[in-house]
């Protein structure tokens, strides 16, 4: 039987930061084509002898000068079969969690310029990508109550209350700070550094950092996190 198709298979790479109590998303300016200066998410199709782990990777290299060493596949995006105006188009998004302060972007490719968007300010988007981040958040959600999240977000060391307003970041509610602070403790992923906060005035906050060796167990093996709303 002779099949007929002509479908394309794309990636694209939701990338989140993290700065100033705002959920970031890396995007692009498209340099080329129809869909010239508007903002997407990076990616792009998918070279024949390539994985399509090495596809998204190889994206977001070019296209903003960002390495990424973990991306979790999120969802395959296809239904739609208009949702690129060319031609009929399957992509394969996924996403990645990085403290964006240590990141230079470099616009390159056909990506005319790279920016960090706080989620709640996001321009117009190309394609289906508003869906497509909506969809990344809402798994961001729901990680939280079955894998400590924070490593790859903040900066090495930090304040106790910057993994509180990370939490409530992410979930977009106020947590109970009491009971959070004794189960996050309770499981052992954080350790007191020493230091304090270079407060000038009153009394000086502790410094925390994530026990790794514990982070990465709890984060491969899951665990269960029932977090409480203030």
């Amino acid at each position: 039987m002779k099949i007929e198709q002509h479908i394309k298979i794309a990636v694209d790479a939701i990338v989140f930061g993290y700065s100033d109590n705002n959920l970031n998303v890396l995007l692009i300016k498209q340099k080329f084509g129809a869909l010239k200066d508007q903002w997407a998410l990076v990616g792009g199709f998918v070279k024949d002898h390539e994985t399509l782990n090495e596809a998204v990777k190889r994206e977001l290299k070019e296209e903003t000068g960002v390495t990424v060493n973990y991306l979790e596949q999120l969802y395959t995006f296809g239904d739609d079969i208009n949702r690129d105006p060319r031609f009929r188009v399957v992509s394969v998004a996924y996403f990645a969690l990085v403290n964006s302060r240590k990141l230079v972007l470099t616009a390159d490719s056909d990506a005319e310029d790279a920016q960090w968007f706080p989620i709640k300010e996001l321009p117009e988007l190309a394609f289906d990508h508003k869906d497509i981040i909506e969809k990344a958040h809402l798994r961001l959600k729901n990680k939280l109550t079955y894998q400590p999240i924070g490593f790859d977000l903040l900066q090495k060391e930090f304040l106790f209350s910057d993994l509180e307003n990370l939490y409530c970041t992410i979930l977009e509610k106020e947590i109970d700070r009491r009971n959070f602070r004794k189960k996050i403790v309770s499981f052992g992923i954080i350790e007191e550094t020493g230091g304090f906060s270079p407060k000038k005035s009153g009394r000086p906050a502790k410094m925390f950092k994530f026990n790794n060796t514990k982070y990465k167990r709890l984060s491969k093996e899951g665990f269960l996190f029932e977090i409480n709303f203030a």
